[in-house]
Formats: structure tokens, C-alpha cells, sequence
């Protein structure tokens, strides 16, 4: 398991704010928060590369800068995102509250999901209501903006449609599901309750989801970037782009390794590591 230590290096948040391209005010409100979600969510991809390698990524905050803001042609998944995004919401005066989930999309029953994914609260000075962010959820119904932690209100967030309804309580706390509006209605993304988890739960998780042989993640690359104008998806070998503006959907089947690498570099903007194999046999 991933070592738990962490240095004390200090973070930057002028290179973080570079590397994501945000360029407008550094105030701890709405429209920052707002702002500084979704350009991380535009310049930043999501993938699980070093998973696919047999390794669990290092969540040490260093170790995330020189990847993710330094590295620029790497991204990650929830935990190396969000661990990062919290960093730099602290750094601008927002304080963040670190929360686990259970991934709910498609469940029969919700407590069937281990919590497995990381999402934060973030609340502003002198604002009353939480809000809930998170840059690192890997599906269409990711969050493009703060949700402010109130039940049964939908919110537009960048084009898409989400809200918070309650699950049925089963145990002291609350139980919050976000849910996210698709053609065929809404859709529960992922449950979760606000109590706080910290560093070394993480390192637990992250271990367990980059090497459990049972996890997506060891098995097959899952990718996807938001653009301005489109989602894009890399599952497996299948290359999946959702249109903004209509909805259509276009998919094609990669046809071989070379094809995969080429797709990351110019789709994606990832450069794969050497010697790590993509398609599998």
C-alpha cells in the first residue's frame, strides 16, 4: 500500500492557476469558486493510466504538482483531482471539507457501492450555504459547477442539469444523492454523507481502486476530457464524443495500440508512459 506520509512542500498556487488557465479573481466566492472548477475540469483530463500500470498514484501533494500542473500532459482520477483541486480552494481562502461517495450510477440498491470516489464541500466566508465540488467524478453527469448543498432544487451548471435529493436515512446522518438529468430523466450519480475523511482514508482507497483486479480501473483505460464543445470518452478501445450543443453522440472502436497512443496525444492531450500497454490482448 501507497506510503501515507506527506512532505512539506509548499503549494503553488500560481502554477496551478496557470496551468488550468485562470486568469480572473482570487477571492474566496461563488464566482471564483465557479470559475476555478470549471477551468480545471476544461484543462486538466481525467484518466487512470498508472492504475492501468499496477500502481496506485501518490496522493502526496508534491508528487500531484509535478504530474498534474508541472507535468501538463497527465491527468488523473478523483482522488489525485480533487486532492489537488483542495489544495488550491485552501489556498484561496475557501475552506474544504474532504468527503467519500458511493458511485450510485446504475445500482439496484445504493449500499451495494463501497465509497470509492472523493468529493469536497467547500464553504465561503460570510455565505451560509455549503457548496459541493468536485473536478474529479469520471462520467457525463459530472458536476460543471458548485452545487450548494439544498434538497430537491435543480441547478444548471455549464449545460447540464443537476440536483440533491435525500436517500431514505439509515443511520445518524443525512444522506445526500446528486443526481443529473439524461434523456431518459434523472439519474442518480453518487451518495454521500458530510462527515469528514481524511489524508490516510484516502491513501486506503486509492490503493484498493488502482490494484484490486476486480477494480475497472486496473483493467482497461478509461479517459475522458471536457471541451468546450464536447465530452469525450476513452473506455477500454472505444473512443465515445457527446456533442454540447445537440447531444449526438459519436463512437468508433480503436483499432490497435498505436492508434490508442495517437488518440491520447491528439484527443486527450496525455502522453501515455512508455512500456504501458492500453488494448491489452
Amino acid at each position: 500500500m501507497a506510503d501515507s506520509t506527506r512532505t512539506t512542500a509548499p503549494f503553488s498556487l500560481d502554477a496551478y492557476l496557470e496551468r488550468i488557465g485562470w486568469e480572473g479573481a482570487r477571492r474566496p466566492d461563488a464566482a471564483t469558486l465557479g470559475g476555478v472548477q470549471l477551468a480545471h475540469l476544461r484543462a486538466v483530463p481525467f484518466e487512470n493510466l498508472d492504475a492501468l500500470g499496477g500502481r496506485a498514484p501518490s496522493l502526496d501533494l508534491a508528487d500531484l504538482t509535478a504530474k498534474l500542473v508541472h507535468g501538463r500532459r497527465r491527468g488523473g482520477y478523483c482522488y489525485e483531482h480533487n486532492t489537488l483541486f483542495a489544495a488550491a480552494l485552501e489556498a484561496l481562502g475557501v475552506r474544504v471539507t474532504r468527503l467519500t461517495a458511493r458511485v450510485v450510477l446504475g445500482a439496484d440498491r445504493f449500499e451495494d457501492r463501497p465509497r470509492t470516489h472523493m468529493a469536497l464541500l467547500a464553504e465561503l466566508p460570510g455565505d451560509p450555504r455549503p457548496y459541493l465540488v468536485d473536478v474529479g467524478f469520471g462520467a457525463l453527469g459530472s458536476l460543471l459547477a458548485p452545487v450548494p448543498l439544498v434538497a430537491d432544487t435543480e441547478f444548471h451548471d455549464a449545460g447540464r442539469r443537476h440536483r440533491l435529493v435525500h436517500a431514505p436515512q439509515r443511520g445518524p446522518l443525512e444522506t445526500w444523492v446528486l443526481q443529473a438529468y439524461a434523456a431518459d430523466g434523472w439519474q442518480a450519480q453518487y451518495a454521500f454523507t458530510v462527515e469528514p475523511f481524511e489524508p490516510a482514508d484516502y491513501e486506503v482507497i486509492n490503493w484498493h481502486v488502482a490494484t484490486n483486479p476486480r477494480s475497472p480501473f486496473s483493467r482497461r483505460p478509461y479517459v475522458q476530457r471536457l471541451a468546450p464543445d464536447a465530452h469525450l470518452l476513452l473506455d477500454g478501445d472505444r473512443l465515445t464524443v457527446t456533442h454540447t450543443a445537440d447531444g449526438t453522440v459519436t463512437e468508433r472502436k480503436l483499432s490497435d495500440e498505436a492508434e490508442a497512443r495517437r488518440v491520447l496525444a491528439e484527443e486527450f492531450g496525455i502522453d501515455a508512459p512508455e512500456g504501458l500497454t492500453l488494448l491489452g490482448d
